[in-house]
């Protein structure tokens, strides 16, 4: 099975576009989208930031994954370590999956 095909080079969309996208889309001043979606952003890293996992039905999941800290390779610098850090996990739902699957572009 062949794999599915990609863009040579997909199109980055700034935050400014998608705003302006999501604007037109729901018909809403640029202002009012921005300050929703600067107020989501801040509520999904204080809920993620408290340890909570955010479930988004029918999209998908965000949560705080922990990652064990370790020895820096191929510094040279000696005792170099990469202390204990977390970063923000994303898991879509097979909704989301299956339609961003489409023969889209």
């Amino acid at each position: 099975m062949a794999a599915p095909q990609t863009p040579a080079d997909p199109e980055r969309v700034t935050k400014r576009v998608y705003i302006a996208s999501v604007a037109r889309r729901a018909g809403l001043p640029k202002r009012v989208v921005s300050q929703v979606y600067d107020a989501a952003m801040a509520e999904l890293l204080d809920v993620v930031g408290r340890g909570s996992r955010l479930v988004l039905t029918g999209f998908g999941s965000f949560e705080r994954q922990w990652h064990k800290g370790h020895p820096v390779r191929f510094t040279g610098a000696g005792n170099t370590r990469v202390d204990d850090y977390s970063v923000l996990k994303f898991s879509a739902t097979r909704q989301t999956n299956q339609y961003i699957g489409k023969d889209s572009w």
